[in-house]
């Protein structure tokens, strides 16, 4: 199972429209729309796992396509960096 970026997405986009996009390349598993702490509004990006195979299809199809006027960002996600013992 594969992470995966995928930003630049309209603000008005939803898990639907995410899951349609992706589909296409393999089942997804899961998707984590990232949300505004304070508004809860969506913040134009999304994790969505997919298995391997299907996940360097889907950055190789999806990277620089226009979706909502926007030109996607797609690439495997990284491991964030801890914030250390202050949080």
């Amino acid at each position: 199972m594969k992470t995966i970026y995928t930003g630049n997405l309209p603000f008005s986009a939803t898990e639907e429209d995410i899951r349609a996009l992706f589909e296409v390349y393999g089942t997804v598993a899961s998707i984590k729309m990232m949300t505004d702490h304070q508004t809860g509004r969506f913040r134009g990006f999304a994790f969505v796992d997919l298995e391997d195979e299907s996940a360097a299809s889907a950055i190789k199809g999806l990277d620089g396509r226009q979706f909502g006027e926007r030109t996607l960002r797609i690439n495997e996600a990284r491991e964030r960096p801890s914030r250390g013992a202050g949080r």
